[in-house]
């Protein structure tokens, strides 16, 4: 690496705008925090970039506040964004391409950021930009990035409802914050570590922690779950099932945008005692997308009486309940639905109060018919179907002797 390296080891500030890069380690001399709401390590981050878009702008700053057991410590570091800095931001920021000249590239610095990001609560002002950027940039060096993130945006509107404004510059005014500069980012990263601290004299303790556990965002997900996995999820009509140690079945639900829900349940902000309890024994996630509600409710109850899922509720079962029933049609039928965004079809199979599945088109759906295995009664498609068809829903014969079905209603 290319950059300049600077060591203060008693000093609260130390800033070297010439230099590529910095790093301030500070004694325990600093005032620490008596009783602080968390006991493990944080990461209080800032960037400068070259716009607003991961996809096409980098980074041209990193700031680091590092707060852990022992002690407080400082780094920056300017980087070669490798594409020219707009002036308006050159403007803003003071940064100029001048000065990024020379400076180490993300993918020559991103070992040592991941070591020192990794493994910490990551918190940010506008988090999501920050997190966005630093995974996006060290996706393109093959590195993975997903820590917990805790907003200060977030944090803010949460513990002062009746403020109207929560950026950086409000928070400053309103909280007494020092700073040393403005939109430079070990500058606001210590802003934020600033407002961290006043934080623990405004708000009383137990309000402080229910709050950074509601608005702390769980990335770091257990078993084989990543980001980047969530990111393969259906974004339209499915189900899903998550799995606990030892592959045992723990939910099944279904959503009109399944990737939305996984990550409300998995990486979104905790609302309920029952919220967390589920994300903590999470292991293993699958879905299916079904291309509409009606084939995702068929398909939740499905997987529900087949996995006996532990935070499921079992459908109560009468006396009343048939355990078998006459089917009204001479052979198996099917139904379309379209995807509302996508407008994309799909075509259910249903055979003898069994629901068998979909398929794009009718003769996939005669395929996928004629490649099913006979199942038992069920009474969950018995009951949704009775009442969908009472309503007016309508079928169409599947014709099992050829691969064109029959086109008539019935």
């Amino acid at each position: 690496m290319n950059a300049m390296r600077s060591e203060c080891a008693t000093l609260n500030w130390c800033i070297l705008p010439q230099s590529h890069a910095s790093k301030v380690s500070l004694s325990m001399s600093e005032q620490f925090l008596s009783e602080p709401a968390l006991d493990v390590p944080i990461v209080f981050v800032d960037l400068e970039t070259t716009g607003g878009s991961t996809s096409e702008h980098r980074i041209t700053e990193v700031g680091v506040v590092e707060v852990g057991a022992a002690g407080v410590s400082r780094w920056s570091s300017l980087v070669d964004p490798q594409q020219p800095i707009p002036s308006f931001i050159q403007q803003l920021t003071g940064i100029t391409n001048a000065m990024v000249h020379g400076a180490p590239t993300f993918d020559e610095i991103a070992p040592a950021l991941l070591e020192r990001l990794n493994g910490k609560l990551f918190v940010a002002h506008n988090a999501s930009f920050d997190r966005g950027f630093l995974r996006g940039e060290f996706r393109r060096v093959g590195l993975a990035f997903d820590p917990d993130v805790l907003c200060t945006v977030r944090l803010s509107r949460a513990l002062f409802p009746a403020e109207k404004r929560h950026g950086l510059d409000a928070l400053v005014e309103r909280h007494a914050l020092v700073p040393s500069d403005r939109h430079r980012a070990l500058a606001d990263a210590d802003l934020i570590w600033q407002f961290w601290q006043r934080l623990h004299g405004l708000v009383p303790l137990d309000v402080l922690r229910a709050q950074i556990e509601r608005t702390t965002r769980r990335y770091r997900l257990a078993g084989d779950i990543t980001e980047d996995l969530l990111d393969t999820a259906p974004a339209g009509c499915g189900v899903y099932a998550f799995y606990g140690e030892e592959d045992l079945p723990l939910y099944v639900g279904r959503s009109v945008r399944v990737r939305q829900r996984l990550r409300s349940h998995l990486t979104g902000e905790r609302r309920s005692s029952k919220d967390i309890r589920l994300a903590q024994q999470v292991r293993r996630v699958e879905w299916r997308a079904t291309g509409g509600e009606l084939g995702a409710m068929l398909a939740e109850a499905q997987w529900i009486a087949t996995l006996r899922p532990g935070h499921n509720r079992v459908p109560r079962v009468t006396k009343s309940d048939p355990v078998d029933a006459p089917w009204p049609f001479q052979g198996p039928v099917v139904f379309e639905e379209r995807e509302e965004a996508s407008q994309a079809r799909a075509f259910h199979v249903v055979d003898r109060w069994r629901y068998v599945g979909h398929a794009p088109s009718l003769a996939q759906a005669a395929e996928l018919y004629a490649s099913s295995v006979a199942g038992p009664f069920e009474l969950s498609t018995y009951r949704i179907l009775q009442s969908h068809l009472a309503r007016g829903l309508r079928v169409m014969a599947l014709s099992v002797s050829s691969n064109t079905p029959a086109s008539s209603l019935v």
